[in-house]
């Protein structure tokens, strides 16, 4: 298979699937090294195709995500599983993490968490790699973009995270 056969084989694959994709796993069914699909995947994106990439794999991220809400948040690195969890119970879906850095400005970082397990997994490769979530950079201070089945769904949220003591209001 040819690279750009490969790309555009890579490019539908991900359109198909609902869930995160990981490099890894591209590779091996394409029989290519792993950066030979993250080359792929920046060259993908690069002529326009909208790839996210998440601490899980790649994603296309469909136009039908629910009611996409925000909410402000401020708690330290210990806070972060009692949050994302209260999300998740809700029936919501975390899109990404927004901080605004004092130099770069807004930085964001795909999720995609959907449930505990995605909670779990999200947590356990924070562990293993040693990493600090991005909102270390503002105080505990940062945005989270949802995805909620309906309004009643998101004040719900609002309300465990007010519970918490973590949601930032007025």
């Amino acid at each position: 298979m040819r690279a750009e056969e490969r790309r555009q084989a890579i490019l539908e694959h991900l359109r198909q699937s609902s869930r995160p994709v990981s490099a890894g796993y591209l590779a091996e069914r394409f029989s290519v090294s792993r950066q030979a699909v993250v080359g792929d995947v920046a060259l993908l994106r690069a002529s326009g195709a909208d790839i996210s990439a998440t601490p899980r794999g790649y994603i296309i991220l469909k136009a039908d995500q629910g009611l996409i809400r925000r909410v402000a948040c401020r708690h330290d690195g210990l806070g972060m599983e009692a949050e994302l969890n209260a999300v998740v119970d809700q029936g919501c879906s975390v899109l990404d993490v927004i901080v605004d850095h004092p130099i770069y400005g807004q930085l964001t970082g795909p999720l995609q968490l959907a449930s505990r397990y995605d909670v779990g997994q999200f947590l356990s490769r924070c562990t293993e790699a040693g990493a600090r979530p991005l909102s270390d950079l503002t105080g505990g201070i940062h945005l989270h973009t949802l995805s909620c089945p309906d309004e009643d769904a998101f004040r719900r949220v609002q309300d465990v995270l007010r519970n918490l003591g973590v949601l930032l209001e007025g």
